[in-house]
């Protein structure tokens, strides 16, 4: 079997190893692979591995001998499924690997807004503290999040483990979800949460019905005081809209780890926002969760090659 990787440096730069994929066949390694050159690299391959790279007809048709694509990720909107069954081509990906890493980031963006730790990191650093007539002094209010009150829009695996963490912390959590749940305590429509929320963090994939579920309707819902964080989907947010509630203070803050194109463009509307936080797509990117990642694609192939595959997201007619 030979098997390619279009764009390996995403889940292993360096600091993992893909000698686990040489037990099926031979392995080719490319960093990164332009559209252009996506077919020419993968013409003559049995399986391909991608995270980001789009899979096409036009490619599939190229490629006689391809029967597997593996996508080192949950989403996969960038294969064209139907075209993959046409060819024979059975996808699989890689569910539910990063819920430890993603609530984590949920919460380091509430605590920077709760605790505003950087601000004041940098504030001591530069000598104001030893300036200080007092012992103590804070520069912006701070925010006890015991009480506060966290609305979570989906309740996958993801979710359902920000929920936990919440009501360690003492919050109360609200959930508005199309799939109700026994163990949701306090479900909502999506007017309450964003109504009554302080936090709201998003959790849902992105449909059309999900797309530019954060929009100036909603956002005209929240409080002044609430806190909007998104690491699910760049695109279930209007990105001028929620930088217009910025500028206009009557939006808290707002964090994300994804954006609508990624990498970020220059004209990104979030760019210089205030009261904002953006990290590059980094939820998933621990190397616990990335080695994590790494072993459920090794087990997929070794499925898929004894003809028992698994986290199938499209077979062959």
């Amino acid at each position: 079997m030979k098997i390619t990787i279009l764009d390996g440096n995403a889940l292993n730069p360096g600091d993992l190893s893909w000698s686990v994929l040489e037990q099926f066949g031979q392995v080719n390694v490319f960093p990164r692979t332009e559209d252009s050159l996506v077919a020419e690299r993968i013409g003559d391959s049995d399986a391909v591995l991608l995270n980001k790279i789009n899979i096409t007809e036009e490619i599939l048709s190229k490629c006689p001998n391809l029967k597997y694509i593996g996508v080192q990720a949950t989403g996969y909107n960038v294969i064209d499924l139907e075209a993959c069954r046409k060819h024979h081509v059975t996808v699989t990906n890689v569910p539910s690997y990063s819920t430890a890493g993603v609530a984590q980031l949920v919460f380091a963006f509430i605590s920077e807004f709760a605790c505003r730790t950087q601000l004041h990191s940098d504030s001591v650093m530069s000598g104001d503290w030893t300036r200080s007539p007092d012992f103590c002094y804070w520069k912006v209010p701070l925010i006890e999040l015991e009480g506060k009150k966290l609305g979570i829009f989906g309740y996958g695996s993801i979710g359902s483990r920000v929920a936990r963490i919440a009501e360690a912390y003492g919050m109360e959590v609200i959930v508005c979800t199309r799939t109700q749940k026994p163990e949701i305590k306090h479900p909502v429509d999506l007017s309450t949460l964003f109504n009554e929320s302080d936090f709201i963090s998003l959790h849902a994939p992105l449909t059309e019905k999900t797309r530019n579920i954060v929009n100036r309707t909603t956002l005209s819902l929240m409080k002044k005081t609430s806190f909007l964080i998104n690491t699910a989907r760049g695109p279930l947010v209007n990105e001028a809209d929620v930088r217009e509630f910025l500028d206009k203070g009557k939006i808290a803050g707002y964090a994300a780890d994804v954006v609508s194109e990624e990498p970020m463009k220059k004209d990104n509307p979030l760019l210089g926002a205030p009261n904002c936080l953006i990290t590059p797509h980094i939820a998933w990117a621990a190397t616990e969760t990335r080695q994590r990642l790494l072993n459920i694609v090794v087990e997929n192939i070794r499925c898929f090659i004894n003809g028992a595959p698994q986290n199938v997201v499209s077979k062959p007619y």
